[in-house]
């Protein structure tokens, strides 16, 4: 079976290799890193009508939920123009990954997902649409935010409705099964874990998982979360909020009619796949992140604003002389350092990628300057070059913790 795999990421991701294990053929198309780059929110029907010539199944598993997110351009327009050209190319059968709780559309990112469904079912081929609830497995974005709240000294109760969280592999056993459903499938399939719960108790079944004793919680008043979500500081967003307070359950026997094998707990499948040293580590570094960023964005801005707001020129200018520069040379050099360091400051904040890498080879070139004419710094009681070993460590470890692209 020739398959397509539109959206290479998490359970895109982890379905692709499960069909390649098993000998299907598989392409995936996304934005980045993909075999075939695409843009689901650009590409017309007759784009993908070319893409799709001589594959026998279609799996969509693009989808975003982010501030400012282009939900009608994903997730409606371009899931569509997707499946009108699927039936063009003679594609027998469409896996539509769609959202639990799509069909009362309760938030713009539902309602996007609805329309796309609603527009599958009026097709003429085989379809099938699955509406999962919270997905849990390595890569999840769920899994990493909910690890790393686990990991507190306090785990945040923040709330909200029963979620019914379904492991990764159970989903990714049930898009395989409907790939081989006899034809027409025609089915809508609400994907589903056993076992109803609040998000503090998965945290706590996370928190097991990854070696740590149990934890208290502290509730999270409702205002806070909400003025989280409409800063947009954090990752939580309005439509996460709202789909958190309105909860995300439905009964588990369809699920296991259609799809033919019972879903497992969160616990049971988390147990077959024990935790490592990597996912504690990756679970305790992520809520660092944005104030390692800050801390780092801090020291260049400061590196930047104090020369030419607190200090006198001549001050700075002093050990430019040993480099014979002098006056307006010295002064524009004082500036022009100035200058990038701020920049430096201002990349990290708008998280340009290889923001921390530049301010390692711009205090690389600086220290090796400052070495070479003032060698007496690397003794200096303050520490004065010494301590660019450690915004060297600080700089390293915040270029490793960037997101790699999608």
């Amino acid at each position: 079976m020739r398959v397509m795999i539109v959206g290479g990421g998490f359970i895109g991701g982890h379905l692709a290799g499960r069909l390649r294990a098993e000998g299907c053929a598989v392409t995936v198309a996304g934005r980045r890193g993909a075999a075939i780059a695409c843009d689901l929110a650009g590409d017309d029907a007759a784009v993908w009508a070319a893409r799709l010539q001589g594959y026998d199944a279609l799996v969509n598993c693009a989808g975003v939920l982010a501030a400012g997110a282009d939900y009608d351009g994903v997730h409606a327009r371009g899931a569509i123009a997707l499946f009108d050209g699927a039936v063009s190319a003679g594609v027998a059968r469409v896996v539509q990954i769609s959202a639990l709780g799509a069909s009362e559309g309760i938030t713009a990112y539902h309602r996007s997902k609805r329309t796309a469904d609603a527009h599958l079912t009026r097709l003429d081929l085989g379809w099938a649409i699955v509406r999962p609830s919270l997905v849990v497995g390595r890569g999840g974005g769920s899994t990493a935010l909910f690890s790393a709240l686990a990991v507190l000294p306090l785990m945040p109760d923040i709330g909200g409705g029963m979620v019914q969280p379904i492991a990764i592999d159970d989903l990714v056993n049930a898009i395989r099964r409907l790939l081989q459903q006899p034809l027409p499938m025609n089915m809508v399939v609400e994907a589903v874990g056993p076992e109803p719960m609040r998000i503090v108790d998965l945290m706590a079944v996370l928190r097991r998982w990854l070696g740590l004793g149990t934890a208290s919680s502290l509730p999270v008043p409702r205002w806070m979360l909400r003025a989280v979500a409409w800063l947009g500081i954090g990752p939580m967003t309005r439509d996460s909020l709202t789909m958190l307070e309105a909860g995300n359950t439905a009964p588990v026997e369809p699920f296991v009619n259609a799809l033919g094998f019972p879903p497992q707990t969160v616990a049971q499948f988390l147990a077959a796949h024990p935790a490592t040293r990597g996912d504690l580590l990756a679970a305790r570094l992520s809520p660092l992140e944005p104030a390692l960023r800050g801390l780092l964005a801090a020291v260049w801005l400061a590196g930047g604003l104090v020369p030419l707001l607190l200090t006198p020129m001549a001050s700075n200018t002093r050990l430019l002389a040993r480099l014979d520069l002098a006056g307006e040379a010295a002064t524009g050099t004082v500036w022009a350092g100035s200058l990038a360091d701020m920049v430096v400051a201002l990349a990290l904040i708008l998280r340009w990628r290889g923001a921390a890498l530049a301010g390692v080879v711009l205090m690389i070139a600086y220290s090796l300057i400052l070495a070479a004419i003032a060698p007496e710094l690397w003794v200096d009681p303050f520490g004065a070059l010494v301590k660019n070993l450690a915004v060297l460590g600080l700089s390293l470890a915040v270029h490793a913790m960037e997101k790699p692209h999608d």
